[in-house]
């Protein structure tokens, strides 16, 4: 294998046969590589071997190490099924390609260290890193689509998607494979590399869409259609405001604000107070307004920006009927009437509206 600086400066100048179109179509980065002819310059800026180049690739012997780097990258099974993996089998293919062509550059040599030194990461579980190597004879060419695939690896699908880590390492080995053609001043080879690389991308795209998880089920609903709070759970006896609320009623309403936070199709709240029918009406009634007004101040006050109405409605829509002679018996059976309804109208349905038979209440608060 030889890497003969007139070889670089032949190469040079028989790009001057290329397509001018073709070679600015690859966005080439590297100056030198644009250079043709006599003009075209032979140092080591231009891609000239160095001692250093030759320490580290000089005495890779092609034949042997891409059989034994083929055997081992199979022999990982499953753990080579990611984007190390893939990159590691597309470095093979890059320079068993390059090889069949008796390519003497050195990006054989190139490309088969970077599989095998992915192979051994691999095999470690160390050392492993997404970044791309500086190659002495890749030029690097077409950032437009080093950008997208940037893109593909930053995304957060990236990780759990196998199909477009391997689209897009496969990607990236073919664009410096193109970068070497463009170094050689192959500029034709380079773009046909580059159009199938091109046309690979919205593969990539199409894997990680795939790759995004389903939508996850709609929750249910912490608030049911109505919450009930007991009166004397709620209110000291005969009180209907916020001093008078007891600490069992604080906590429910509490809970109440926190789920309301979470459910978040709520539009509407309807708070209604009653009583039983001991006592007169105009008590009553007033009662009734002030616990439903006093439960809807304390939503507001929780950070509840739904929507609410107020309102009493006395003794009205008693929920059971008691004859009870003794004055106490009678008072604990009439017990489920002292209540708050809290009635919820959700996004498809409409906002809960006051009861028809007397106007909404919503004292000054």
């Amino acid at each position: 294998m030889k890497y003969s600086l007139i070889a670089i400066a032949l190469a040079a100048m028989l790009a001057g046969c290329s397509s001018p179109a073709t070679r600015d179509r690859l966005q080439i980065q590297d100056p030198t590589v644009l250079q043709t002819g006599f003009s075209a310059t032979q140092s080591q800026a231009a891609g000239a071997v160095t001692p250093q180049w030759i320490a580290e690739y000089g005495g890779v012997k092609n034949a042997t190490l891409l059989t034994t780097v083929q055997t081992r990258l199979n022999a990982l099974g499953e753990r080579k099924n990611n984007y190390f993996g893939a990159k590691a089998q597309c470095w093979l293919n890059a320079a068993r390609d390059e090889r069949s062509g008796h390519d003497g550059w050195g990006f054989v040599e190139e490309a088969l260290v970077q599989a095998d030194r992915l192979t051994a990461s691999l095999e470690t579980g160390q050392g492993l890193v997404v970044d791309n190597p500086a190659l002495r004879t890749s030029a690097t060419i077409r950032p437009d689509l080093w950008k997208q695939l940037m893109a593909a690896k930053t995304s957060p699908l990236f990780a759990q998607c196998q199909e477009a880590q391997r689209l897009t390492a496969c990607s990236e080995v073919e664009l410096m494979h193109a970068g070497h053609e463009a170094w050689t001043r192959d500029f034709n080879e380079s773009q046909r590399l580059v159009d199938g690389v091109d046309r690979g991308m919205p593969g990539i795209g199409a894997a990680l869409e795939a790759c995004t998880p389903p939508a996850a089920p709609p929750v249910a609903s912490p608030i049911p259609q109505k919450i009930t709070l007991q009166a004397d759970a709620t209110f000291q006896f005969d009180r209907g405001d916020l001093a008078g609320m007891l600490p069992a009623g604080k906590t429910k309403l509490d809970q109440l604000v926190r789920d309301l936070q979470q459910a978040g199709d709520v539009t509407g709240i309807r708070v209604e107070g009653y009583t039983d029918r001991l006592g007169s009406d105009s008590y009553n009634r007033q009662l009734s307004v002030k616990r439903a007004a006093t439960v809807k101040r304390y939503l507001e006050r929780g950070g509840v920006k739904t929507p609410i109405t107020a309102s009493g409605h006395g003794k009205e829509d008693p929920v059971v009927q008691c004859n009870e002679r003794d004055r106490r018996d009678l008072i604990d059976c009439l017990a489920p009437n002292r209540r708050v309804e809290l009635n919820f109208a959700r996004s498809s349905e409409q906002a809960p509206a006051p009861r028809s038979h007397m106007p909404a209440q919503s004292p000054q608060q």
